[in-house]
């Protein structure tokens, strides 16, 4: 930027940094190269609009404050993920930290790896990780309390505020490094593993308990959720939708092959468009092409309706289609262009295997029922859908970092606020509804328990993508003095509740609401001041 406007062309073209290999675009250059120099606020304006259509795709319609939309993950990612859990036989406690734990923050877990994947951009993922736990330990659990003042499940909050202390401590000691081993590495997502046993160990002991007491139902139904789902976040819980009993017909009938396409294409129900409003019906309209294409690609195995969401013929395409999507997805289309021994496609071979497989379940399958191994496409669904959300999140990094070279902007700043805020927002709303509904311990659970998921696996598998792409020692590059404000203040304010709630006997409420809001605003303030260099810190 601090060349003149004619000569920052030729630097990203010659400049090895500028190129871009995690995105299917080179926004850089696209910055500099195509569009005019000196129209700095239409690349503002570009990136800013291309980022909130990548939360729209990841988050769905909550994310920018728009109810009753369609989102990605509640009617894709969620029920694929709970069709796999019904499979294994899991139980609610190991599907809720395992499964129902990647649903949740699959984006803030995608965002994150693409980032600290390579040292140049591993800012943005500490501040984003680090923002977001700001962020939803703040502003989300202080809003909670000040709709709903309730008293806390103790045991839970106390388990998973300190192993989010231990995670937010190992990350520290990683950044303060800048480097980490393979055998660190592991060590750090085993912490999430050891969290798992503890949830389990902790829920038998429970349920031991309860029923040697033998409690009463109601009281025990009080603090289950508490005890067995900890990092559920509510906004993601699967749940039957789309069932209009009303609208079905009261004797069976049998419906051709090409309806049932055409009607499991169709994003619009039918019942609901006449029920919506205006507003409702435009948005509607924007979002159903992508959500067309969505439904194209990607199946969709669904526990909670009688069929199982079985389609026959859009099946049979999803064996066709989602492979190649994998294919085009993986690593920013790496491998669009790769040939088995120099000759023969890679994507070719991935389209004549599936429409191989195609034919057969077509041939071997009724459209009324679905066959046994059915819950297989929970896991194509599930791979397919994990690698879009995958790329989506590498475009956004990469926005990000364009806007941040654009504007003279640090990538821990960029997280700590703009990434941070996309992948929060949805749950903030969320929680807060589920307050208002009377559940404020779920909502408070979600607040703590979910992101200890996010925050190792964002910068475990980051480390491991890393030392993949560079069999080397992993190199993480903290930008100045905002990453160590970060943690300092995300310590802070969990140190507070540990000691604060306890002492209140786990009754939260306003005092405590007021002061976690009061306390992430002075943070903001604080880390932009260090951001412009009005704070310095002496090292």
């Amino acid at each position: 930027m601090s060349l003149n406007a004619s000569e920052r062309c030729t630097f990203v073209k010659n400049t090895s940094d500028c190129n871009s290999e995690d995105s299917f675009i080179n926004y850089i250059h696209v910055a500099f190269c195509l569009l005019p120099p000196n129209f700095t606020s239409l690349t503002v304006i570009l990136c800013v609009s291309i980022s909130v259509s990548g939360y729209c795709l990841t988050h769905g319609g909550e994310s920018i404050g728009v109810r009753d939309s369609t989102q990605f993950e509640e009617l894709i990612f969620c029920p694929n993920l709970s069709a796999i859990s019904t499979s294994l036989h899991l139980t609610h406690t190991v599907a809720g930290v395992t499964f129902l734990a990647l649903g949740n923050g699959a984006p803030d877990i995608f965002s994150a790896m693409a980032a600290i994947s390579h040292p140049h951009t591993a800012g943005l993922a500490v501040g984003a990780l680090f923002g977001a736990g700001i962020f939803v330990t703040t502003v989300v659990a202080g809003s909670v309390a000040l709709v709903k003042p309730f008293a806390l499940a103790s045991r839970p909050f106390l388990r998973d505020l300190i192993f989010y202390m231990s995670a937010v401590y190992w990350t520290f000691v990683i950044l303060y490094r800048g480097t980490i081993s393979l055998g660190e590495t592991l060590s750090y997502l085993g912490l999430y593993v050891v969290y798992v046993l503890t949830v389990i160990i902790s829920t038998i002991i429970y349920n031991r308990q309860k029923h040697s007491l033998n409690s009463a139902v109601q009281t025990s139904s009080d603090t289950s959720d508490d005890e067995e789902i900890p990092s559920l976040n509510p906004r993601f819980i699967p749940h039957e939708y789309g069932r209009k009993t009303e609208y079905r017909p009261l004797l069976p009938y049998s419906e051709s092959t090409s309806h049932i396409l055409l009607c499991s294409l169709n994003p619009i129900e039918n019942s609901k468009w006449r029920r919506k409003s205006t507003k409702w019906k435009v948005l509607k309209i924007l979002k159903t092409p992508l959500e067309f294409l969505l439904l194209l690609c990607i199946p969709v195995v669904d526990p909670d309706k009688e069929d199982k969401n079985w389609k026959r013929p859009l099946n049979c395409l999803h064996l066709i289609i989602a492979p190649l999507v994998c294919v085009f997805a993986f690593q920013s289309g790496a491998y669009g262009d790769f040939m088995i021994q120099g000759q023969f496609p890679l994507w070719l071979l991935f389209l004549l295997l599936g429409f191989f497989l195609s034919a057969i379940v077509f041939c071997t399958t009724k459209n009324d029922h679905p066959p046994s191994y059915h819950p297989a496409f929970a896991i194509l669904g599930f791979v397919t859908s994990a690698l879009l959300i995958s790329a989506a999140a590498s475009e956004v990094v990469s926005l990000l970092h364009m806007l941040g070279v654009v504007l003279g902007l640090s990538n821990t700043v960029l997280g700590l606020t703009l990434l941070a805020w996309g992948n929060s927002i949805g749950d903030c709303f969320s929680d807060i509804t589920l307050a208002k509904q009377g559940y404020p311990r779920m909502a408070i659970s979600a607040c703590f328990g979910g992101i200890i998921f996010n925050m190792v696996f964002g910068v475990g598998l980051g480390c491991l993508a890393q030392r993949f792409q560079t069999h080397a020692e992993v190199q993480i590059e903290p930008e100045g003095d905002l990453p160590w404000v970060l943690a300092a203040s995300l310590g802070l304010s969990l140190v507070f509740s540990f000691i604060v709630v306890p002492l209140r006997n786990f009754h939260v409420g306003k005092p405590y609401g007021v002061f976690l809001l009061i306390f992430y605003v002075m943070f903001l303030t604080v880390a932009l001041l260090t951001e412009f260099h009005i704070i310095k810190f002496k090292h």
